[in-house]
């Protein structure tokens, strides 16, 4: 059981140092191709674009992993199964009025 654990991590580590090196030699050369060019800016190697593909990732992409929204989702599943059907009601009434139809299958009409 325990080689079989060790066996998948050592496969997801692969993975991403193989991910990681790919988009890193994406980014490289985008940039070289494209930046240059326009902006007059010098080239970069290999080691810089995986710093600014780290760089990207810390400013837009957060540091959460990759099972953020599921995270969310799970704590919302479990609130909406604490909550009574009046209490379930009124939520969707909230959404209504700022999504519109939620939870319903049907679309009401607009009067």
């Amino acid at each position: 059981m325990k080689k079989r654990w060790i066996f998948k991590a050592a496969k997801v580590v692969v993975l991403v140092a193989l991910a990681a090196t790919v988009l890193s030699f994406v980014v490289m050369r985008l940039w070289n191709w494209l930046v240059p060019g326009l902006f007059g800016l010098r080239q970069i190697g290999f080691w810089q674009a995986l710093g600014l593909l780290l760089l990207s990732k810390i400013l837009f992409g957060g540091l959460r992993g990759p099972r953020g929204q599921m995270h969310w989702r799970g704590r919302m599943m479990q609130r909406w199964e604490k909550m009574t059907p009046e209490e379930r009601e009124k939520f969707r009434e909230g959404m209504r009025g700022r999504c519109g139809p939620f939870g319903s299958r049907t679309v009401e009409p607009k009067v």
